[in-house]
């Protein structure tokens, strides 16, 4: 079935349209289709497809992932990345049971840990070095290219304990072996976050990156916000990765305000964090707003910018010939109460509202899960 999208607006797209075709094969269209089915949007924004580059979606496979389907088109999100719920030794899974049956596209983060987040922290995948298999890690990221978009260390105290700085530097290297990206999971020590960004090269990711966390924060000192500041500049790109313990307020108010902006906006979205503090990506966004992040940026650290990272095209989506993929929202006036993961409130006076995704010649209804 071919569509006809019509009365919207557009943002972070290389050029603005008045009416978008897609052919019955969920393609960009070229001109006019006869009888494509009229899709009115009422004067909504269309933008890029919502892409999430941290969520735990290994349902079954760990004790805290949820379904996709709950993170993703139901709440305006087409494309997202599982950012470690799976190390090596369970990858097989993952990718079966839930990357390929999916309409979402989904890619993951390999976790330098083989067994990844099975029972996440209640048995940490980094505790010595028989926790990393390199060779094994090595086979599974050469048989699954196509899904494995980096590698995802979580350098922090409560995963490495004495271990220190050397699983990130492992998965550095691993990283480095095979062309990919670093993703670090940055929050208590050890190690300290100036030690982790002292490994990171341009490409690699920093998620977490307004947590609040005492001696694990970029705020923590000049030294370290100017580092972090330093890092973002040269090509390091900072995702917030919101989760249940990760995302403060001030931390975000005063970084923006200083200069440092976000590449991305991720929600770390899993069974703890998804009831509260977190909800959904729309959230997210709306509190990234709230804290002095532009309109027009919050677009592209929504759509652009984590899409890039998956090879999925960004702002030239409207190119004839591209599988349409597509957000459709608001961006009402309402006071809503939230929470950062310390715990802190905040009244939103703007708030991101999902009504649906194209997806190929697909419309799916979207909303907030927050009430």
């Amino acid at each position: 079935m071919s569509l006809k999208l019509t009365n919207f607006k557009t943002v972070a797209f290389d050029t603005t349209a008045d009416t978008i075709f897609v052919d019955d094969e969920g393609k960009v269209a070229a001109g006019p289709i006869d009888g494509a089915q009229d899709l009115d949007l009422k004067g909504a924004w269309l933008s890029p497809g919502w892409s999430d580059l941290h969520v735990h979606v290994w349902h079954g496979g760990t004790d805290i992932s949820i379904r996709a389907s709950e993170a993703g088109r139901p709440t305006g999100v087409t494309s997202m990345a599982d950012a470690g719920s799976a190390g090596e030794a369970s990858f097989h899974g993952l990718r079966e049971y839930v990357i390929e049956p999916q309409a979402e596209t989904i890619k993951a983060f390999l976790n330098i840990g083989s067994i990844g987040l099975v029972a996440c922290n209640r048995v940490p995948e980094l505790q010595d070095w028989r926790s990393i298999d390199i060779d094994k890690t090595l086979e599974v990221i050469e048989a699954n290219r196509d899904v494995i978009c980096g590698i995802k260390v979580r350098a922090s105290g409560v995963i490495v304990g004495s271990w220190g700085i050397t699983p990130a530097k492992i998965a550095k290297r691993v990283a480095e072996m095979t062309n990919l990206p670093l993703m670090v999971h940055v929050g208590e020590p050890p190690p300290l976050i100036d030690e982790v960004f002292e490994i990171l090269t341009p490409g690699d990711i920093v998620t977490h990156c307004f947590n609040g966390k005492p001696a694990g924060s970029i705020r923590d000192t000049q030294a370290l916000f100017r580092m972090a500041q330093d890092l973002a500049e040269r090509g390091i790109l900072m995702d917030i990765g919101h989760g249940g313990a990760s995302f403060n307020f001030r931390t975000a108010r005063e970084s923006i305000a200083d200069g440092l902006r976000p590449f991305s906006i991720s929600t770390d979205l899993h069974k703890h964090s998804m009831e509260k503090p977190v909800y959904d990506m729309a959230t997210t966004m709306s509190k990234l707003l709230a804290v002095g992040l532009p309109f027009e940026d919050v677009m592209q650290a929504s759509t652009n910018a984590p899409r890039s990272v998956l090879d999925l095209p960004g702002a030239d989506g409207l190119t004839p010939g591209e599988r349409a993929d597509f957000t459709v929202f608001d961006l009402v006036e309402s006071e809503i109460e939230v929470l950062d993961s310390q715990g802190n409130a905040m009244v939103m006076d703007k708030v991101f509202e999902p009504r649906g995704t194209v997806l190929g010649a697909e419309w799916q209804d979207a909303a907030r899960r927050l009430p």
